[in-house]
């Protein structure tokens, strides 16, 4: 599904406008300026109270929600005041032909600020407003699927700090040869969760290859796993006697996946299956604690996947439980392509995808689930 605001620069004026109102009125019933104005109210008289300050977890979540939800406020106010206005200015540029560049810009800036409310307005889950887990693991393949896994890696990575957010390294496990086994990364920033969930699933690279003496055409896959950053240890109880911690002295590949500490530690859950582990950090009991937490998180990813299984059958929807899906091509040989198999998003600059230029395929994923929901 595509908004027609997306694609409004080559409409006429007129035409523009007519999608902008229709846009609005979608997220007017979903972004009702009265009530986020009047949570934004509540937020600060909650923050005013004597004692705020006194839990600095309550405290910190609660003036993240404040920021957020001002600023979302902000914008749609905005929004609506120069949306009121276009009608008048297209009928200013229609009689004064120097008016035309204006108008230009300000219906691109509308549509711009649309955009992004209409991603905020696709963020109903219960994480998606909080921080990432994504972890890359090499397919089969060996040598080839392994240096794909860290050009996935690279891109995922790019594509958090585009958007502003922060990025932090917890683990990378080198391959034998060259690329990374496996990865691990925290990302921070709004609705990090919620955006990385369009990229979990199995991603597809075909090139001919470079490890390949014959140079012969290669299909090599890598695998992306998402998990919310769960910060409250109560929402996930974990029995000791279910855990198996390994300590071993971390070494990396070199470059950016250089980690050189003897604490590393490995933590299997044995009920699920999950394996985490954690090498960035100067002592093991760091290591540990940030694993417990990468752990918290894989489970409580774990729960609502079930969850979202279970709702599914109750509405005798048919469910794909097979998160390894694949989701996307890359196609280096014979010609450059990028396609999404969710969405038939097709982009033919493959080299800027792989610098992180993903928001095409995110935002089509998210329109495309959303109007599933």
């Amino acid at each position: 599904m595509t908004r027609s605001y997306l694609h409004g620069v080559s409409q006429p004026p007129n035409q523009r406008l007519a999608a902008i109102q229709e846009q609005l009125g979608v997220l007017r019933a979903s972004l009702d300026p009265d009530a986020l104005g009047e949570r934004v109210s509540l937020l600060e008289a909650e923050m005013q109270a004597p004692g705020f300050w006194d839990d600095s977890d309550r405290a910190a979540k609660t003036s993240a929600e404040h920021a957020r939800t001002s600023r979302k406020l902000e914008t749609l106010r905005g929004v609506l005041a120069d949306a009121e206005d276009l009608a008048g200015l297209i009928e200013l540029a229609e009689e004064d032909a120097s008016m035309a560049e204006e108008l230009d810009a300000q219906i691109a800036s509308i549509e711009e600020r649309l955009g992004a409310l209409e991603e905020e307005r696709l963020f109903s889950g219960r994480y998606d407003a909080g921080d990432a887990l994504v972890t890359v693991n090499a397919g089969a393949g060996g040598t080839d699927a392994q240096d794909w896994a860290e050009m996935v890696l690279r891109m995922e990575m790019r594509w958090a700090e585009k958007r502003g957010f922060s990025v932090e390294l917890l683990e990378a496990s080198p391959g034998e040869e060259a690329g990374i086994k496996s990865a691990t990364f925290r990302v921070a920033g709004e609705n990090a969760y919620g955006l990385y969930v369009a990229e979990r699933g199995v991603h597809r690279l075909v090139r001919l290859s470079p490890f390949d003496s014959a140079n012969r055409r290669q299909t090599s896959f890598a695998g992306v796993e998402v998990a919310p950053v769960v910060e409250d240890a109560a929402e996930v109880v974990i029995e000791d006697d279910d855990l198996q911690v390994d300590t071993y002295r971390a070494s990396g590949a070199g470059g950016q996946h250089v980690n050189k500490t003897d604490s590393a530690v490995r933590i299997t859950h044995r009920p699920s299956g999950i394996v985490v582990q954690c090498q960035n950090e100067r002592s093991q009991s760091a290591n540990r604690a940030t694993a417990m937490g990468m752990l918290r998180s894989k489970l409580a990813e774990l729960e609502e996947r079930k969850r979202q299984e279970e709702i599914a059958r109750e509405k005798g929807e048919a469910q794909d439980v097979n998160f390894g899906s694949q989701i996307r091509s890359y196609v280096l040989h014979p010609y450059t392509m990028v396609k999404d198999h969710r969405t038939n998003v097709e982009v033919g600059n493959a080299q800027g995808v792989l610098d992180g230029d993903l928001d095409a395929f995110v935002r089509a994923e998210l329109l495309r689930s959303a109007g599933e929901r």
